[in-house]
């Protein structure tokens, strides 16, 4: 088996910067794949970070080197590693795993790489998502995380989206703090638009704990006049 590391980082609000970063120093051999571009299609009605078509996602991956075969070793900031290796799993590629860059010991390597292209085959999973209509429906029996930092979960700020607050019912757990204890039930995450809160996911997964991942997240939710509430 061939490894691939991937490089996501990235920053909200600040295109471009991942790609600089990676240009400045990445882990030797490593491809870059860019959170915004290539690991979500445009923003629209489905939130500021829809999830990828299987094209889109398979030309991404195939530029990357990723195909049958290839263990995927991801590092990034924001959610940027934990959306890659949740998509790779999505689109029935399990073998990958997320890497921590502070732990990385080994040096550096400025510029391009020449990565050889791979084929890639999605192959689309069921029953890893929920969209809104069934979220709202099942708010009562479900067991919601809201990623986001807690001043926007309480709804004190919200320096994106028109509306401040969180899904009516949801618990914070914020995406960048130790996960805290979850009660029993099926788990969904959620945050701004579907990629800090696939860090909820990685981390329960290394937990042994199943979680959905809400896509739109609050930009569609909050965008489409769902009720709200802030604390």
């Amino acid at each position: 088996m061939r490894y691939q590391f991937v490089d996501c980082r990235w920053e909200l609000g600040k295109p471009g910067l991942g790609r600089e970063l990676y240009l400045s120093g990445h882990v030797p051999g490593a491809s870059f794949l860019d959170v915004e571009s290539e690991l979500s299609s445009p923003p629209g009605t489905g939130g500021r970070h829809p999830l990828p078509s299987e094209q889109q996602f398979a030309d991404a991956a195939g530029r990357a080197g990723i195909g049958d075969g290839v263990f995927v070793v991801t590092y990034g900031s924001m959610g940027g590693a934990e959306r890659l290796w949740w998509l790779l799993r999505h689109f029935d590629h399990d073998e990958c795993a997320v890497l921590d860059l502070a732990g990385w010991l080994g040096a550096l390597r400025a510029g391009d790489e020449d990565i050889e292209s791979a084929e890639f085959s999605p192959r689309p999973r069921t029953g890893d998502t929920i969209e809104a209509d069934e979220l709202q429906e099942r708010l009562q029996e479900l067991v919601l995380l809201d990623a986001r930092v807690p001043e926007r979960y309480r709804g004190d700020v919200e320096p994106i989206d028109p509306v401040a607050g969180h899904i009516p019912g949801a618990r914070n757990a914020p995406w960048n703090e130790t996960l805290p204890e979850i009660p029993a039930g099926e788990v969904v995450a959620y945050c701004g638009s579907g990629v800090t809160a696939t860090v909820l996911v990685h981390r329960l997964a290394l937990a042994g704990r199943e979680a959905k991942l809400y896509p739109g997240s609050w930009s569609e939710w909050s965008g489409r006049g769902l009720p709200g509430e802030r604390l």
